[in-house]
């Protein structure tokens, strides 16, 4: 069994172009009207890479493979009712994006640059600072598979 944590965000990337959706703009949910990334909370025992692909199925009927997942870091107290929560980078082969079928979360989604989401001023910070620490330690990445 894998320690309490809430939830898990995974950047999916190809060739420096990163899927994302906008969210629902419902004052119900947390970050309403803002760019995400796949991901969400946890259910059951799973780990943080269960997590991240189930809900990267959910919402956008991608099956990813484990071996795909080339970063996974915690943020320890900062995810729903102090509990930790994951980040997570996968690196897809071409191809991968066309065969999205977004799911009824969301208003839209999209294939943008990553420069482009670390830019957006209506993007979720936290996920942009993530993303960020993560290619400062993986400089140079090489294409997609």
């Amino acid at each position: 069994m894998h320690p309490p944590f809430s939830g898990a965000k995974i950047a999916v990337i190809c060739e420096g172009l990163l899927l994302t959706y906008l969210r629902d703009d419902l004052p119900s949910i947390p970050w309403p009207g803002r760019w995400d990334l796949p991901g969400g909370g946890r259910e059951g025992d799973e780990t943080p890479e269960q997590c991240a692909l189930r809900e990267t199925h959910e919402e956008f009927g991608l099956t990813l493979k484990p071996e795909w997942i080339v970063y996974e870091r915690v943020y320890p107290g900062q995810g729903m009712k102090g509990q930790d929560t994951w980040f997570l980078v996968a690196r897809v082969p071409k191809g991968t994006f066309d065969q999205v079928v977004f799911g009824d979360e969301g208003q839209r989604w999209e294939i943008i640059t990553i420069e482009r989401f670390l830019a957006l001023p209506d993007a979720i910070a936290a996920l942009q600072h993530r993303l960020h620490e993560y290619l400062s330690t993986a400089p140079g990445q090489p294409p997609c598979r």
